[in-house]
């Protein structure tokens, strides 16, 4: 069994924020491979399905970004889920907008999120989906650039990486972290960059 996780704040007021950006590729790995209708469980939002024949837990932590370890811990404890099984989807802003990479472990890089999770009982060793949302520049507008919307400008890439990222998803299902890497890139090429904003 896998359990997928989608990073994100809950309510339509953060709704189309950059930090949420994992929740709304876990939405779209949903909607692609027919998932079960969502519950409340696990102090998150819980939906079930089967991706390449792997049964597959889809969860949204509602506890804030903050806190998300809580749910994440909570879940894999009841399946009794490894680090291995769990796979996390978050913005990343280290990466240039559009760009995608997987990773095993390591630390948080300033993602509470992320940092969370580490805290929780799974520990750090979990797979990692890091969706780049790019870096406003500045080390003190990063807090207001991530809890904004995405532009009007960057729905194209941003709808093809969450395309990419459901379509691939057999890959991952199947422990390929480094082919789904890079299927999700072949599928999605990330956007040109903003001159104005550092890249990668």
């Amino acid at each position: 069994m896998l359990l997928l996780v989608g990073l994100g704040n809950p309510g339509a007021k953060y709704a189309g924020n950059r930090h949420n950006i994992g929740f709304m590729a876990v939405d779209a790995i949903a909607r692609a491979h027919g998932f079960g209708p969502w519950k409340k469980k696990f102090q998150g939002e819980l939906c079930e399905g089967h991706i390449d024949g792997v049964r597959t837990l889809i969860l949204k932590p509602q506890t804030y970004m903050n806190e998300s370890g809580r749910a994440v811990g909570e879940a894999a404890n009841f399946h009794k889920l490894s680090a291995a099984d769990v796979i996390v989807f978050y913005d990343e802003i280290d990466l240039a907008p559009g760009r995608f990479r997987m990773k095993t472990g390591g630390g948080a890089a300033g993602h509470n999120g992320i940092r969370s999770m580490i805290a929780s009982p799974i520990g750090d060793g979990f797979r990692r989906a890091r969706l780049g949302v790019g870096h406003p520049g500045q080390k003190e507008l990063v807090h207001h650039y991530v809890l904004s919307d995405f532009y009007k400008a960057e729905e194209a890439w941003v709808t093809a990486l969450l395309d990419a990222c459901a379509r691939a998803a057999p890959l991952l299902a199947k422990g390929d972290d480094e082919k789904y890497q890079g299927e999700v890139m072949r599928l999605a090429p990330a956007a040109k960059a903003d001159p104005r904003k550092p890249v990668e």
